[in-house]
C-alpha cells in the first residue's frame, strides 16, 4: 500500500486530502500539534488512516517521528498560519516575522526532515497560496511567505531528483484560515470574492485536494506550482 504522510492534515485543505486519499485506498498518516484536534480528524477520514502528535517548529522531533515512522511515499506539507496579513504602510514587521516562523519554515523544516524516508520514486507537495501571485492589497506579506516557499520549489526539484516536488497555490478557500473575520464579514467577503473569480465561486478544500492527488498520482511532473484559484490570478 502507498504511505502518505499529510503534515497539517488535521483540518482545512490537509484535511480534505486525507479524507480523498483513504478514499482512494492510501495509507494515510496525519500529523499535527494538537492531540484533541488529531483525534477528531481521525474519527472523521475513518478507514485506516493513522495519526501522529508533532511539533514541526522543532526538527528534532521531527526527525524522531518520521524516524518511527519509517519509509514513505509521499509528503503533503499542509501547515500554515495566519500572520503577516495588512497594509504595508501599516505592517507590522515582527507579525510578518512570525508568519515566516508559522509556514515558510516549518514547511522546509518538514520537508528536510522526511527526506531520509522518502522512496525515489516518491513526492513532496508544498501548500503555498494565491498570495504570492495575485498582488492583491493587504497581501504583500503574505505573498512574501508563500513566494519565498514558491521561489524554491524548481532547484529543489532538481536537488533532489528523481523525488518529485511540487507545490499548489490555493486560491480563496472556504477553511477556518478565515475565522479571523466574524461570520457576517467572512461571508460578506468569501461573496465579493466570488464576483470576480471567473469560476463564480469560492474554492472549497476538497479543490485543493484533487490537485494534490494529481501530483502524486502523475509521476510526470516536477519542479511546477500550480494555481488553483478558480481563476483569480488571472485579474480582471
Amino acid at each position: 500500500m502507498v504511505r502518505v504522510i499529510i503534515a497539517g492534515g488535521t483540518s482545512g485543505m490537509g484535511l480534505a486530502t486525507a479524507k480523498l486519499l483513504a478514499q482512494k485506498n492510501f495509507e494515510v498518516i496525519i500529523l499535527g500539534r494538537n492531540q484533541e484536534k488529531l483525534n477528531q480528524a481521525l474519527a472523521e477520514i475513518g478507514q485506516t488512516a493513522k495519526g501522529k502528535s508533532v511539533d514541526a517548529t522543532n526538527l528534532e522531533t521531527l526527525k524522531q517521528t518520521f524516524a518511527d515512522i519509517g519509509k514513505i511515499d509521499h509528503l503533503v506539507i499542509a501547515l500554515s498560519g495566519g500572520k503577516g496579513i495588512g497594509l504595508f504602510r501599516e505592517l507590522d514587521l515582527d507579525d510578518l516575522k512570525n508568519g515566516f516562523e508559522g509556514k515558510f519554515f516549518p514547511q522546509l523544516r518538514t520537508a528536510q526532515a522526511a527526506l531520509p524516508y522518502i522512496t525515489a520514486t516518491g513526492s513532496i507537495t508544498f501548500i503555498t497560496s494565491i498570495s504570492s501571485q495575485s498582488k492583491a492589497i493587504g497581501t504583500a506579506g503574505l505573498g512574501a511567505i508563500n513566494g519565498a516557499i514558491e521561489i524554491m520549489i524548481p532547484t529543489i526539484a532538481k536537488e533532489l531528483k528523481p523525488i518529485r516536488v511540487n507545490a499548489v497555490a490555493p486560491g480563496v478557500v472556504n477553511t477556518t484560515w478565515w475565522d479571523f473575520l466574524p461570520p457576517e464579514k467572512k461571508q460578506e467577503t468569501f461573496e465579493k470574492y466570488a464576483e470576480t473569480i471567473p469560476l463564480g465561486r469560492i474554492g472549497e478544500p476538497e479543490d485543493i485536494a484533487k490537485m494534490i492527488l494529481t501530483f502524486i498520482d502523475n509521476d510526470y511532473i516536477t519542479g511546477q506550482i500550480i494555481a488553483v484559484d478558480g481563476g483569480l490570478s488571472l485579474g480582471q
